[in-house]
């Protein structure tokens, strides 16, 4: 058994898109709509099989304190290989002008990571 994907809620689906495009290469399929109840969503695919679905209706509600620990996902990880890639990548996000959580570093369970929000705000770990 395999997880097949996760799906992510969004306010703007274009943005958070292009955010995982350009910072994890994913490939994005065509835009699937649906009119009747104002739905929209991409199927976001990675090298090696995973992927995401974001999702977006006109009547998402926002939370906008991202460090309150609510019951559900807590945040997802991406591997991109090795420190280097975790370091890059990283610091790309910053540079564009996103929050980087927690820094490159090696925890206490020995995983080299780091911890950046997305475009709405969710918790991506980037490790090997």
């Amino acid at each position: 058994m395999r997880i097949e994907h996760i799906a992510i809620w969004s306010k703007d689906i274009e943005r958070l898109k292009n955010f995982y495009i350009k910072h994890f290469n994913a490939v994005c399929n065509s835009k699937y709509t649906n009119d009747k109840k104002g739905f929209q969503s991409y199927f976001l695919s990675f090298k090696n099989g995973a992927r995401i679905e974001i999702m977006q209706v006109p009547d998402l509600i926002e939370s906008n304190d991202n460090n309150i620990r609510y019951v559900g996902l807590a945040h997802f990880a991406v591997s991109v290989g090795n420190k280097e890639a975790v370091d890059l990548i990283t610091n790309r996000i910053r540079y564009d002008g996103y929050t980087v959580l927690s820094e490159p570093r090696t925890t206490g369970d020995g995983y080299y990571e780091s911890v950046v929000m997305d475009t709405d705000g969710n918790h991506l770990e980037i490790t090997i």
